[in-house]
This record gives C-alpha cells, structure tokens and sequence, in this order.
C-alpha cells in the first residue's frame, strides 16, 4: 500500500470526524480518495456537469435565476435548483431573495466560489483550447473500432 493509502486509511475521516481524524496540530484531515471522506461529494457539487457550469457563469456576475438558466444552456429548470442549493451549502454561491411580490432572487459567488470558478475556468479555457486534438483523437478511436 502507498504511503498516501496509508494516510488515508490511518488519518482520513468517516461521515462524522472525530478527534481521532485530526492532524499533529489539530486540523481535520481530508482525503477525496477516501470512500467516506466528506470533501467528495462536495467535488461532486463543484466539478458535476451544471455545478462546474453554473459556478463559471456566476463569475460574469450576479444571476436571477432564469437569467443564470438561459446561460447555462440545457439545464433544466430542477437541476439548476438542486444544483444552486448543493453550491450555497457547500459555501460557494450566496443566495439572496428579496421580500417582493413576485419573489426576486440573485445568486452570486461567495469569496470561496469566486476562488473556486477561477480554477474552474482555467480547466475550461484548457479543455476549449485543446479540443481539436480531443476531436482527433476520438476519430482515431472511432476509426480503429469500426476497422
């Protein structure tokens, strides 16, 4: 086993930390490769197909929420909004509704998911960058199955 599985095992915590989850100086241990390891699911919420979309989209500003859902084209109505709840759990998107008939809603990145969506971004101007080479390489691909 490597020295990380190791850690991992010893040191990572399950659903609940405990004091035993702690490092030398007392900070919580987290290990996205460990199965019960909390910081998962919120790579799930960060990194998902609508959660990497619309935190990218929320750094051009803050969104009502129909405004955010025509920018994130094809995400409907319930996975932006399952969406948008799992992101402001998670401390990354600040919602504010306003006491107005009809509802005003904004949605906009806290510091942590303005941190977050940059980083994001520079995946995605990578991948966009790279995608003649991806596009040749599935036709390989494609090619040396058909043959």
């Amino acid at each position: 086993m490597s020295s990380r599985a190791t850690q991992a095992a010893v040191r990572r915590p399950a659903a609940k930390p405990s004091a035993a989850d702690r490092d030398e100086v007392g900070q919580l241990c987290f290990d996205v490769f460990a199965r019960a390891c909390p910081s998962r699911g919120t790579l799930e919420h960060v990194t998902g197909r609508w959660g990497i979309l619309a935190l990218s989209a929320l750094l051009d500003g803050t969104f009502r929420f129909n405004a955010l859902r025509r920018r994130v084209d094809g995400v409907s109505e319930k996975m932006l909004a399952q969406t948008l709840q799992a992101l402001e759990r998670d401390g990354f998107v600040h919602r504010e509704a306003q006491p107005t008939i009809p509802p005003h809603v904004e949605y906009s990145l806290t510091p942590l998911g303005r941190q977050t969506a940059e980083k994001l971004m520079d995946l995605i101007e990578f991948v966009e960058a790279r995608m003649p080479e991806v596009q040749a390489a599935q036709d390989r691909y494609d090619q040396a199955r058909q043959g």
